[in-house]
């Protein structure tokens, strides 16, 4: 007899079809950061328009493991794509401290699922941690991006920023929850989600 508590290969389908669409988005609002006056942005943007993606996924989410995974899979990505190992850390607390919000609304709970959203978007501020915490480690590897664009990002994220981009990323995460739950409000009521 089958664990119904056990990911399936549907969960496994959904999780990495939603990583990877949640992944573009990410990718395509990173490229904003090419302008180092837009790099602070991301941890607007991200949680932002990521709750979309993510609020649908957890319409999809009924078993404990797929966040937690989804969560790990996006700090590979961000490791793979030249960003430092912190996203996969911290990706790895915040998506089990999402799993069991979402888990204590028993899978149905819209509030739960939009506070769900805000501590899985605490991986975004990760991303800017080499900057705060190694810089000389994290320009080391980005010389091409030039002196201009250094010293620019640099005067514009003294070290005071870092907690700001925290509080950032888990704001616009609450309001990205709330964006996705609005836009999704007809696949919220099939999944069972009030």
């Amino acid at each position: 007899m089958k664990n119904a508590n056990r990911l399936n290969g549907k969960d496994l389908v959904n999780i990495g079809v939603f990583t990877a669409i949640y992944f573009v988005v990410i990718l395509a609002v990173a490229m904003l950061g090419f302008i180092p006056v837009f790099m602070p942005l991301m941890a607007v943007l991200d949680p932002l328009l990521g709750g979309i993606v993510f609020m649908l996924f957890l319409t999809k989410v009924k078993k404990f493991g797929m966040i937690l995974t989804m969560s790990i899979l996006m700090g590979i990505l961000m490791l793979l794509t030249g960003m430092s190992y912190y996203a996969l850390i911290v990706g790895t607390v915040t998506g089990l401290i999402a799993e069991f919000i979402y888990r204590s609304g028993s899978y149905k709970s819209a509030r739960k699922a939009v506070w769900t959203h805000a501590v899985f978007s605490l991986w975004v501020w990760s991303n800017f941690l080499a900057l705060f915490l190694a810089p000389e480690k994290y320009w080391s590897t980005r010389q091409n991006f030039g002196e201009d664009y250094i010293n620019t990002l640099t005067s514009i994220m003294p070290i005071w920023m870092c907690p700001v981009l925290l509080v950032t990323c888990f704001v616009f995460g609450l309001l990205g929850g709330l964006l996705g739950r609005a836009i999704l409000k007809k696949h919220f009521a099939k999944a069972g989600i009030a």
